[in-house]
């Protein structure tokens, strides 16, 4: 799984690309809260380019969320693609994380 970062004045912005799913699940999570720990309080997490995420997934964001929040941070996801869209949805998610619908959206929340 390949993560691409880049700083948006204050906000970190992560792109992850493929499948988030059990396989990759806790590389995933121990590279997202690494950059929690250096400091990262306002992340947006770019899922455009995610075709498919597992339930061990979801608990990779729903973990960077509240350890964010823990620390006084934000995450808001965007760029959700139909289907993954529609496991947040069903599951849950989508009620109790932020969600925009577009990076910049996103950047404009995190402001």
């Amino acid at each position: 799984m390949n993560l691409a970062t880049e700083k948006s004045g204050d906000v970190f912005v992560v792109a992850p690309e493929g499948q988030i799913n059990s396989a990759n699940a806790a590389a995933v999570e121990a590279d997202l809260l690494a950059h929690v720990e250096k400091g990262e309080r306002k992340i947006a997490l770019d899922m455009s380019r995610v075709d498919y995420i597992s339930s061990a997934g979801l608990r990779v964001v729903l973990v960077l969320a509240k350890r964010l929040k823990q620390g006084a941070g934000t995450l808001v996801l965007c760029g959700l693609q139909p289907h993954v869209r529609e496991v947040f949805d069903i599951s849950g998610f989508l009620a109790i994380l932020n969600v925009a619908d577009t990076r910049a959206d996103a950047l404009a929340k995190l402001a």
